[in-house]
């Protein structure tokens, strides 16, 4: 089922890997995601959008680290895709970055999945 890279981008501390599965597009950031490497990962996400992907899933299996400013690019990007009829679902956070989501009161927010698999399985359940 995967597909491939589609695209990458990186810096010193974030690299974000895109592919498409189906009609869902899994963002995967690795690293640190922060005030610095921010627009690393909107870009991502927006090209996505734009393209029609409604339905974005963001692997947070090899995110260590979010901040505030991470946080409001997702919460961005869950506004758009909830606009075109979709939804962003997180898979498989780190503790460490499940706790500021746990802070602020995100969680509530996105679909949460314990793994990859289980969010690509809910494929059909935003709308």
């Amino acid at each position: 089922m995967d597909h491939g890279t589609v695209g990458s981008a990186q810096s010193g501390r974030l690299l974000v890997e895109v592919r498409e599965t189906g009609s869902t597009a899994v963002v995967t950031p690795a690293g640190e995601l922060d005030h610095h490497t921010a627009d690393l990962l909107r870009e991502p996400l927006e090209e996505c959008l734009a393209k029609g992907f409604s339905r974005l899933v963001v692997d947070c299996s090899r995110l260590e680290f979010c901040d505030s400013t991470g946080l409001n690019v997702l919460l961005g990007a869950r506004l758009k895709a909830e606009a075109a009829g979709g939804g962003v679902h997180l898979a498989a956070m780190q503790p460490v970055v499940a706790r500021v989501f746990e802070i602020t009161g995100a969680e509530a927010v996105f679909t949460v999945h314990d793994t990859l698999e289980a969010a690509l399985a809910g494929a059909g359940d935003d709308g």
